[in-house]
Formats: structure tokens, C-alpha cells, sequence
């Protein structure tokens, strides 16, 4: 694997997103068009906004501009989380391990953004 799939965050980004389309999928109906929708589309902005950084990587300032979106997706989803829990829609445990994953993808995409020379 090469690139930005190559990226141990990515990795951890798409696998988290991928749990959050599956446990959505037994969110209520009535919040298809609001919390699913919402938490669906920033986990996997998480993903979207890397790659396209990634690619741009030789402009520094676009570069820190992507992946300051990729965190902020990634707060978003941290967000989300907790409605889907106090909603009662997550049990305590998946919460606290999805948050966790967001905690590290977030650790992770700041020391990139600290960093970005290390990645051009």
C-alpha cells in the first residue's frame, strides 16, 4: 500500500467510519436524515479531507488547510458520538471506544499538522 492509504491514521480513520456506517444502521428511522446522516458524513469526511491533503502535500499551506478540516470532521464525529449516546442509540462501551479511536486519529492528525514536512 502506498500513499495516503498507506497512512496509519488513514487506516484508523476508514476503519472507524466504517464501524460508525454499521452501527447506524440500527439507529431509528426517524433519524435518518439527522444523526446518521450527520455522523455517516463527517467520519468519513475524516478519511476525504486526508486524501485530498495528502495529494497536495507540496503546498504546505493547503496541505494544513485539509487536514485542519480532517480534525475538525473528526471532532464533529466525537460530537455526534455523544448525541448517539445520550439518544441512547450507543451503549456506553462502543462509545467509549469509538471516542477513544477518535482521540488517537485526532493525535495523530495533529502532529501531522505540527509536522507537515515530514510528510512532503
Amino acid at each position: 500500500m502506498t500513499g495516503f492509504k498507506a497512512l496509519k491514521v488513514y487506516q484508523m480513520a476508514f476503519a472507524a467510519a466504517m464501524d460508525v456506517y454499521n452501527i447506524t444502521k440500527t439507529f431509528p428511522s426517524e433519524e435518518k436524515y439527522s444523526l446518521t446522516d450527520q455522523i455517516r458524513r463527517s467520519s468519513r469526511s475524516v478519511c476525504a479531507n486526508l486524501a485530498e491533503g495528502y495529494r497536495k502535500r507540496i503546498y504546505t499551506k493547503l496541505f494544513l488547510l485539509k487536514l485542519a478540516d480532517s480534525d475538525g470532521e473528526c471532532s464533529e464525529t466525537s460530537v455526534w458520538l455523544d448525541f448517539a449516546k445520550e439518544c441512547g442509540f450507543l451503549t456506553a462501551d462502543k462509545h467509549f471506544d469509538l471516542n477513544t479511536r477518535y482521540d488517537e486519529i485526532g493525535r495523530l492528525l495533529g502532529y501531522m499538522i505540527n509536522n507537515p514536512e515530514k510528510f512532503q
